[in-house]
């Protein structure tokens, strides 16, 4: 057991969440910056327009059709890669903390260990599962231990220190398992706002030109149209994006602290039936 891995500490928490902090502030403009790019040199380039025109030609593919979005393009661009960014980052932070193996395999063998009295396998298994619901399963593991050699609580004392052990690791472990959920959820409102940003100033722009007009223009009324549904389709298709992956996530979450609190209710109940007599 000299190898084990020790249950993360608040300051490593800290550390973590410092670390998760610099990274999402890096992330924002490194999107955007991106974005630009690929609006003005790929979707920009004058292949994808007739006659190589740019500013006055019809685009000839999808890549051109999303360049005549206009200038909020990039922007739901950004949101885009944002959003693919960190749900990349989510999948691998709560990958890790479910552990090396099934959640619910772990939870299992735990309550047998339990079940049997058997604390020292049931701690040992979670060094093998590793995680953030094996770091709160052998905190609450490890102050059973010190709860039996404690001579001067009654059991009631003593299984309320369990439960209360159980409940400030969780604290710990939640906020890191929950960060950056709130830039996906805000995705979520700001890609359908900008969208129909979008929507309005290509309607604008349509009208505008079939002022100037004088009389019906089907091209300039072709231009702002197709700005406006761009704009339109790019903003809701990343705010459906962003509400997919982040009940996904919140899912995951949810099934981790599901089986933190189950392991959690069958170590205190295993205390309190194992000395109600003692």
């Amino acid at each position: 057991m000299a190898n084990a891995p020790k249950p993360t500490t608040p300051a490593q928490k800290k550390e973590g969440g410092s670390k998760s902090g610099i990274f999402s502030t890096l992330v924002i403009p490194i999107c955007f910056v991106i974005a630009i790019l690929l609006f003005i040199f790929v979707l920009g380039d004058p292949s994808h327009y007739k006659g190589g025109d740019v500013e006055h030609g019809d685009p000839t593919d999808v890549f051109g059709t999303v360049h005549k979005g206009g200038v909020i393009v990039p922007v739901l661009m950004t949101m885009l890669l944002m959003l693919i960014v960190f749900s990349i980052e989510r999948f691998v932070v709560i990958g890790k903390a479910s552990g090396t193996s099934s959640v619910d395999s772990f939870v299992h063998k735990i309550q047998v260990f339990l079940n049997q009295g058997n604390i020292a396998a049931a701690s040992a298994e979670c060094d093998k599962q590793k995680g953030s619901v094996a770091n709160v399963i052998k905190s609450g593991l490890k102050k059973y231990k010190e709860m039996e050699e404690e001579p001067n609580l009654d059991v009631d004392q003593k299984t309320l220190a369990i439960q209360k052990d159980i409940e400030e690791a969780t604290a710990l472990e939640m906020p890191m398992l929950e960060q950056n959920l709130t830039i996906i959820a805000t995705l979520v409102s700001i890609g359908t706002l900008l969208g129909l940003l979008g929507t309005v100033t290509g309607m604008i722009k349509a009208f505008q030109a079939l002022g100037a007009s004088g009389a019906p223009s089907q091209s300039a009324l072709a231009v702002g149209i197709s700005e406006a549904l761009i704009n339109t389709a790019l903003g809701i298709g990343t705010s459906a994006f962003s509400i997919i992956m982040y009940n996904i996530f919140t899912s995951k979450i949810d099934s981790l602290t599901y089986a933190i609190d189950e392991t959690g209710f069958s170590i205190v109940q295993t205390f309190a039936a194992s000395h109600k007599n003692k």
